[in-house]
């Protein structure tokens, strides 16, 4: 008798744990069909993102993509060498472009120490379909120094960008900087004008070649290095080589709300609200000071997804309806 009751109590716990398991992995999916438009919903825990995408409840994007043949490609651009270290970037342009097109320059992450520039080709290729030039950039990474070595090649990126327009197809003057965890801290350097006057200064953000980057998209990045979260971060004291008790000035010069002033380009924020590794905190604060200064900024929580959620093809398919729509807004 007692073993049947154990049994049976076993079996009832299992049967409640599945039914709620089941009730949690359905659940997402299940919000975004009744509320079409709406961000989607994610699992919380790493572990439930995983089991969905096992059980083929979510798909993930295509990391490699074929470029399609109305699509020309070219790779392998040098813009900049470091003692004999070429820095390459790759741009994608449609071929029916006849006139001059915003140019859309996406920014790989990988805690500044891993990826390529490869990762993005899904969102390169999808907006070079819908008629803007996209290019995807290399920088040196850990093993090849600390900061500021990445900082200066995304800027000295910036500026080959800016002189190459017409070699390309693109308006030097309608470009955008897209990036995602370490890519998006390296693209907000860059778009808020990276060493400029301290913020406050209300400098004009104008290149001294009369062009500047016209917009950011900021994906799950960090934005303000000095906050408890990142003072003893692995990562960032790593990417600092610096403790923030022996230089607290560099955590500053390194955080990209440091130049944040009133002329600073529009500024597009989507964030998961289960990221362990960039807390959403960090979204939040960069859109309370924009909103301070008066710079656009459109910020879109999606609940429940933790840090690379755009991985996940729902999520990815948001993501670019969203960027869409900031792009049609400011810089078309």
């Amino acid at each position: 008798m007692k073993i049947q009751k154990i049994l049976k109590r076993t079996l009832f716990v299992f049967l409640a744990i599945s039914a709620v398991s089941i009730l949690l992995m359905i659940t997402p999916r299940l919000l975004s069909v009744i509320n079409p438009g709406k961000p989607p919903v994610g699992y919380h825990l790493l572990a439930l993102d995983y089991l969905a995408l096992k059980a083929g409840l979510e798909d993930t994007i295509t990391k490699h993509p074929t470029v399609p043949p109305d699509i020309n490609e070219f790779k392998n651009i040098e813009y900049k060498n470091v003692n004999g270290k070429s820095l390459q970037l790759d741009i994608y342009r449609p071929n029916n472009l006849y006139f001059p097109a915003p140019l859309l320059v996406f920014i790989h992450g990988g805690g500044w120490s891993g990826g390529q520039r490869s990762d993005y080709l899904v969102y390169l290729l999808a907006f070079a379909k819908k008629g803007y030039v996209t290019a995807t950039v290399s920088y040196r990474l850990l093993n090849d120094g600390p900061y500021p070595a990445c900082v200066e090649d995304i800027t000295d990126a910036a500026q080959w960008f800016y002189k190459n327009g017409g070699m390309f197809g693109y308006d030097p003057d309608r470009i955008a900087f897209i990036g995602g965890s370490a890519g998006s801290h390296l693209a907000m350097l860059a778009g808020y004008g990276w060493k400029k006057s301290p913020a406050g200064a209300d400098s004009s953000g104008i290149e001294e070649n009369g062009h500047r980057i016209k917009a950011v998209v900021e994906i799950y990045g960090p934005t303000d290095l000095t906050t408890e979260y990142a003072r003893n971060h692995s990562l960032v004291t790593s990417f600092l080589a610096n403790n923030y008790d022996e230089a607290p000035e560099i955590f500053k010069e390194a955080s990209p709300v440091t130049y944040l002033d009133r002329n600073d380009p529009p500024t597009l924020i989507l964030h998961g609200t289960s990221d362990n590794l960039v807390p959403v905190s960090q979204a939040l604060l960069l859109k309370h000071r924009l909103d301070s200064l008066g710079v656009p900024a459109v910020l879109y929580t999606l609940p429940l997804w933790p840090h690379a959620m755009d991985v996940v093809k729902r999520v990815n398919e948001y993501s670019q309806i969203k960027m869409e729509e900031f792009f049609n807004k400011y810089l078309k």
